[in-house]
């Protein structure tokens, strides 16, 4: 890449790394003038490249109106300042990890790069590393499987720093490949560390993630270990990946299998080992490019501000957990998940622990107990009540006055109506007939419950079935229109064997009932 007359970039920072950073600018012929607050590091830059113009003054980089671009890997705890001063003197602004300290910082940057029409990139270098981007193609195709669990160990005995602790330092490289590899955000968080050096600052960290997708992954750094070690190992459900940084091949891929046997036992058969190729090229050579283009083109960078941000979102989370010894935090103030694809409309109440998946739409007024799930499709509301511990399978949609109170089951597709005698052109929203389904009740997959009726605790509707009446407590109904076959358990077993005193006992799990004139009577409860 040649030297452009549209791309000036200023380093600031040429220490540790930023002398990495401005070697390469210098070879791709866009870096003319550094900056270092040291005078001995100015002076050993100069003898690599003489030519250049150094100062010890940031304000030298930014007020040079040549200047259109700067880099910054100055320590962590400087990068907010820079960069928000950076984005006000008009420069676009590659910054080394992490983006900020905090997730509030972060955004600011964010949202002030969006304002003032910049570019802002995160260095996260190994996003750039060909074996990782190798390694997204072999997810991306299916060559691993279903991706299941992710883990990396980031491992050192060298530089200390007691700036910023061993969370911040090591992990922001492997927090960004997990997510990338991924494609979305964490649901939980959880971290565990020491200082052994300086009692506040955590020289060992495990961190724990857990995503909506059941893949779960660790991350563990250390800068108290005997050896170095830069490995993360992926594991699908064809074969694992292996991205090892310090050998020469990289990248390798273990295509085990495990069988089950007919006892049901996992049995390993490994197999050998192959190494992936791909094109050797310099990691941050090719996070040189990739900024230099995104400037020429005015693209967002592949690790823009916001990938920044989601890092950061983790690292802070991963820190309070750290500070709390091991408390888990979610991701937000939220005690519930919603899948980013889900609609929630405004005045929507949801309990703590529910989770609400792909595609759903919660309408307003509606209120939703704790530790629900709510499935794949599902439409709920207006003004609708759903009471805790629901499960309502995908493709249900709950119209304005159904009421479920708790522990109600909804399979797969099962139909609610509000409107006896519908008409698309006649208006009859004043006509709404109340549902009620009561407690620990179970609505079978395809079921209809036509509008007006009441489903009986823990009642039991078959399959298919179409309900035109009132459904009997512990009634098992079934059919078109559904008739009661019999009755059910709360445990959700059909009951069987009435005495002549029209009693019976549970053959599962013991709980003891009685007929008396139609209606069934728990007597004795085991559950």
């Amino acid at each position: 890449m040649t030297k452009t007359k549209k791309i000036e970039i200023g380093v600031i920072g040429i220490g540790y790394w930023g002398k990495n950073i401005l070697r390469n600018l210098y070879e791709l012929g866009v870096v003319s003038k550094a900056c270092d607050a040291d005078l001995k590091t100015i002076e050993e830059r100069k003898k690599e490249f003489p030519n250049l113009k150094y100062t010890e003054n940031v304000d030298t980089i930014l007020n040079d109106t040549e200047i259109t671009a700067v880099a910054i890997a100055t320590p962590s705890a400087t990068h907010y300042q820079l960069v928000k001063k950076a984005l006000n003197a008009n420069k676009d602004v590659f910054v080394e990890k992490p983006l900020a300290l905090t997730f509030a910082h972060g955004k600011e940057l964010v949202d002030l790069a969006k304002k003032k029409n910049k570019l802002l990139m995160v260095g996260h270098i190994l996003q750039y590393h060909p074996a990782v981007i190798k390694l997204k193609e072999l997810i991306d195709c299916g060559e691993l499987g279903k991706i299941q669990y992710i883990y990396s160990n980031r491992l050192n005995i060298g530089k200390l720093r007691v700036e910023e602790n061993i969370l911040w330092s090591f992990a922001p490289h492997d927090i960004s490949i997990i997510l990338m590899l991924i494609g979305s955000e964490p649901i939980r968080i959880s971290c565990f560390g020491e200082g052994y050096l300086n009692k506040d600052i955590f020289d060992v960290t495990l961190t724990t993630l857990e995503f909506d997708n059941d893949i779960k992954s660790h991350i563990f750094v250390s800068w108290l270990h005997p050896f170095k070690e830069q490995k993360l190992v992926v594991v699908g459900s064809k074969a694992m990946a292996v991205f090892d940084d310090l050998t020469k091949e990289k990248l390798f891929v273990y295509p085990h299998k495990i069988e089950w046997t007919k006892g049901k036992i996992p049995v390993a058969h490994k197999a050998e080992y192959y190494c992936v190729e791909f094109a050797p090229k310099e990691p941050l050579k090719e996070e040189m490019k990739h900024f230099i283009e995104c400037l020429l083109n005015r693209t967002p960078p592949k690790t823009n501000g916001e990938e920044g941000l989601a890092v950061l979102k983790v690292l802070e989370q991963a820190e309070k957990s750290l500070r709390t010894k091991g408390a888990i935090p979610t991701l937000s103030e939220k005690k519930y998940f919603v899948h980013p694809t889900a609609l929630i409309d405004e005045n929507v109440e949801i309990g703590e622990g529910t989770k609400i998946w792909h595609f759903s739409h919660i309408l307003s007024g509606t209120k939703i107990g704790k530790n629900c799930v709510i499935g794949q499709n599902v439409m709920i509301g207006p003004d609708v009540k759903i009471g805790n511990k629901c499960k309502i399978q995908n493709n249900v949609s709950i119209y304005k006055a159904v009421t479920l109170e708790d522990e109600v089951f909804c399979g797969p597709s099962c139909v609610f109506t509000n409107v006896y005698n519908p008409r698309a052109f006649v208006e009859r929203k004043d006509e709404f007939l109340p549902t009620l389904v009561k407690r620990g009740a179970s609505i079978g997959a395809n079921a209809t419950i036509v509008c007006g009726n009441t489903i009986g605790q823990y009642a039991f509707v078959g399959a298919g079935a179409v309900v035109k009446k009132d459904v009997p407590d512990y009634a098992l109904v079934v059919g078109v229109p559904a008739r009661q076959i019999g009755w059910v358990c709360k445990c959700g077993v059909p009951l069987k064997k009435f005495d002549k005193n029209h009693n019976t006992t549970c053959e599962n799990c013991g709980s003891k009932y009685s007929l008396k004139k139609k209606t069934l009577v728990i007597v004795k409860e085991t559950l």
